[in-house]
């Protein structure tokens, strides 16, 4: 099975990384990773960069696609050469997926319409504007659309997917193997858990504050 993870200027590196490391462990699996043009595609950081192999015209029928999120999502709402090739690609792929606001591109593009879907927790209300149904949940399957919450949340949807397609025990193997054992120092990964001051600090910031943070 083909696996095609969209890349696009300013994209999270570990929204496409972590399904690459989980999902890309699939048996008898391809994973491309395309682009508009290849050649290294910057992530939403400047100083890191993956490399498309492919252009998206050379991967038209990939049987999963994974479509990451990122600062640069909010331009790529209006691309129509994505969205053409993601309701395209759409139409015969076996899973379309997404990590963190890349489920508003598959929203842009018409694809979770009456879905229930989820996103990155600063954008998920967008969802609803898009005939989506937002849902709060880490990882929503619906049908054969997969979505996951922000950035992190991509491992665990890969995991996901993978014991759907291979079984339980290759995704627990993948797990073991790459020691997905979350114990975080802090309990802060939600805002339902973080600090009130840092949830209406960064609600106050706008939806994409992802890489502020990680310059502090």
């Amino acid at each position: 099975m083909q696996i095609a993870i969209v890349l696009y200027d300013r994209f999270t590196a570990l929204d496409a990384v972590g399904p690459y490391e989980t999902l890309g462990r699939l048996p008898d699996a391809e994973t491309v990773f395309v682009a508009e043009e290849t050649g290294p595609v910057r992530a939403d950081t400047g100083d890191l960069a993956l490399v498309a192999d492919r252009t998206l015209a050379e991967v038209p029928a990939p049987g999963i696609v994974v479509v990451p999120g990122g600062p640069g999502q909010t331009p790529q709402m209006a691309n129509t050469a994505l969205l053409d090739w993601l309701r395209a690609a759409d139409a015969t792929s076996t899973w379309t997926t997404s990590v963190c606001t890349g489920s508003l591109l598959l929203a842009a593009a018409g694809l979770l319409t009456g879905r229930r879907a989820t996103s990155h927790w600063l954008a998920l209300d967008h969802l609803a504007h898009y005939g989506a149904r937002p849902t709060g949940e880490r990882v929503v399957t619906d049908g054969k659309y997969v979505t996951a919450a922000g950035v992190s949340a991509g491992i665990d949807m890969g995991l996901t997917l993978l014991g759907r397609i291979a079984g339980d025990d290759h995704a627990r193997a993948v797990q073991l193997l790459t020691e997905y054992d979350p114990q975080p120092p802090y309990d802060a990964g939600s805002p339902d858990k973080a600090p009130a001051h840092l949830v209406a600090e960064f609600r106050g910031q706008g939806r994409f504050t992802l890489t502020q943070a990680r310059s502090r």
